[in-house]
C-alpha cells in the first residue's frame, strides 16, 4: 500500500449482513465535527453493511484530542483507512488529499462515496470524479455567499460534482437549485446534528447536575463564581488578521462573568503571533471532548462562537449565543432568535452587541432544524440506493442534452 495510508483492520471480520454488493460504500470524513454529525449514521450503516461499509478518515484533524476522544466518545469504532494527508498550505492539503484517496478507491472500487461538510476534506469529491464513483454529499446546498471563505468555494465543488445531495432545510434545497443542481439530485433529510444530542446527550442521561460543573469550574478551571461564559474561536477569516483576533478577544473580555476557552491549536499560534493579551478573565484551555464541551455549554450564561456546529447545538440546547461571523450559512439562528451577529471585519459596538446578547432568553425559541429522524432518513435512503444501484439520481438529458441527437456538419 502506498506510503502514508493505513489500514486498519480493527472491523474488517465483521460479518455481511443481507445479500449485498461486494463493492463497498464509503464514506469520507476528516474533521471533529464530522464524526459528531455522522456518528449515528456510521453505526447504523455498519450494522446494516457490515464489510460492506468503509470508513475513510483523512486526518485533517490529527491530534488525539482533535480525533480519537471523539470517536471513543460517540462509540465509533476506528475507521478502516487514515489517509495521514499533509500539507503546509491548503494547496498542499487538497493535492494530498485528492492523491491518497484516489489510491483508495482505485483499489477497493466503491459502489458510491460519501462525504459531509465543506472542509479540505470534501475536495476528495474531485478524486472520486475523476474515477467516476458516484459521489453523495451530506450537508449539501448551504451557502453564505462570502467567496472568501474557503468553505463556500469546497463545499460549492463538492454540490457540483454530486450525484446525491442530503441537504438539512427547504431553503437549502431552493439555493441548490437556483445554482443549477438538478431537483431530483436534492433530498431535504433534516439536520442530524438534532439526532445526535437527543441520542448522546439529552435523552441518555449523561448531563451532570450543578454540583459537579461547580467541582469541574473549581478543580480544572479555577472559577468560583456561579456564572460563566464558553467560547470557541477558529475560522481562519477571523483569527488570520490581527484586527479581527483582536476585536473576539475583547468582546470575551467585556463580558461580565469569566469566559472559558477551548482554543484550537491554530487559533493559539495566532493569539501568540500577534501577541494578543489574554485577559485574567478569559480562561484559555487546548481543545477537549465533546461530553466536557456540551456540559460547559449546557451550564453556561452564553456561547461565543465562529462554528458552524456549535451555534447550533446551542440553539438546540436552548443556550443563547454570539455568532461571530461576517456571513454565516445557518441564518436560521437569527430567525428564531437563538443568536446575534457580531461582525469581528467591522467596527461593530461590542457594548450593544452584550447587551443584546444578555436579554436573550435562554430556551425561549423553537428551532428548526429538524424532528430528530434525519440520520435514520439519510441511512434507509443509502441503503435502498446501494441495494438498487441506483446513486446516480439525476436525468440523463440534464447533463447530455445533446445525447438522443444526431448532428450533421452539412
Amino acid at each position: 500500500m502506498t506510503i502514508g495510508i493505513r489500514l486498519i483492520t480493527g472491523i474488517l471480520g465483521m460479518s455481511n449482513k443481507g445479500k449485498l454488493s461486494e463493492k463497498p460504500l464509503v464514506m469520507v470524513l476528516g474533521i471533529r465535527p464530522d464524526i459528531i454529525r455522522a456518528s449515528l449514521i456510521i453505526n447504523s450503516l455498519r450494522d446494516k453493511l457490515g464489510k460492506n461499509f468503509k470508513l475513510v478518515w483523512s486526518g485533517q484533524h490529527y491530534s488525539e484530542n482533535l480525533k480519537d476522544v471523539f470517536f471513543n466518545e460517540l462509540g465509533v469504532g476506528k475507521p478502516d483507512y487514515e489517509l495521514a494527508i499533509s500539507g503546509e498550505n491548503d494547496a498542499e492539503l487538497v493535492s494530498s488529499m485528492i492523491s491518497k484517496l484516489s489510491t483508495i478507491l482505485n483499489a477497493i472500487e466503491p459502489k458510491a462515496v460519501v462525504f459531509l461538510g465543506d472542509t479540505n476534506t470534501v475536495t476528495g469529491t474531485i478524486a472520486a470524479g475523476q474515477l467516476n464513483f458516484p459521489i453523495v454529499h451530506i450537508e449539501g446546498c448551504m451557502r453564505s455567499y462570502d467567496w472568501r471563505m474557503p468553505e463556500e468555494k469546497y463545499r460549492t465543488i463538492a454540490d457540483h460534482l454530486s450525484d446525491l445531495i442530503y441537504c438539512y432545510l427547504d431553503k437549502y434545497k431552493a439555493q441548490g437549485i437556483a445554482e443549477g443542481i438538478p431537483d431530483e439530485n436534492i433530498i431535504v433529510t433534516g439536520n442530524p446534528i438534532v439526532d445526535v444530542l437527543e441520542h448522546y446527550y439529552l435523552s441518555a442521561n449523561e448531563k451532570i447536575s450543578k454540583e459537579e460543573i461547580k467541582k469541574i469550574l473549581n478543580d480544572k478551571y479555577s472559577i468560583h463564581s456561579d456564572g460563566f461564559f464558553v467560547m470557541t474561536c477558529h475560522r481562519r477569516e477571523n483569527i488570520e488578521t490581527f484586527e479581527s483576533l483582536k476585536r473576539i478577544m475583547d468582546l470575551a473580555e467585556n463580558l461580565p462573568h469569566e469566559v472559558i476557552f477551548p482554543a484550537g491549536y491554530r487559533t493559539q499560534v495566532m493569539l501568540k503571533k500577534y501577541d494578543i493579551k489574554i485577559s485574567n478573565k478569559i480562561v484559555m484551555v487546548d481543545p477537549i471532548g465533546y461530553k466536557e464541551l456540551l456540559d460547559l455549554m449546557s451550564h453556561s450564561k452564553g456561547v461565543l462562537t465562529d462554528s458552524g456546529t456549535v451555534i447550533e447545538e446551542v440553539a438546540i440546547l436552548g443556550i443563547p449565543a454570539i455568532q461571530m461571523r461576517t456571513a454565516t450559512e445557518r441564518p436560521e439562528v437569527y430567525e428564531f432568535g437563538s443568536a446575534i451577529r457580531f461582525d469581528p471585519h467591522t467596527e461593530s459596538d461590542s457594548r450593544q452587541t452584550i447587551n443584546d446578547f444578555l436579554n436573550i432568553r435562554p430556551k425561549s425559541w423553537k428551532h428548526t432544524f429538524g424532528d430528530g429522524k434525519s440520520s435514520r432518513r439519510i441511512v434507509e435512503d443509502l441503503i435502498s440506493r446501494y441495494e438498487s444501484g441506483t446513486f446516480r439520481g439525476h436525468q440523463k438529458e440534464k447533463y447530455f442534452p445533446y445525447s438522443k441527437r444526431s448532428y450533421s456538419l452539412e
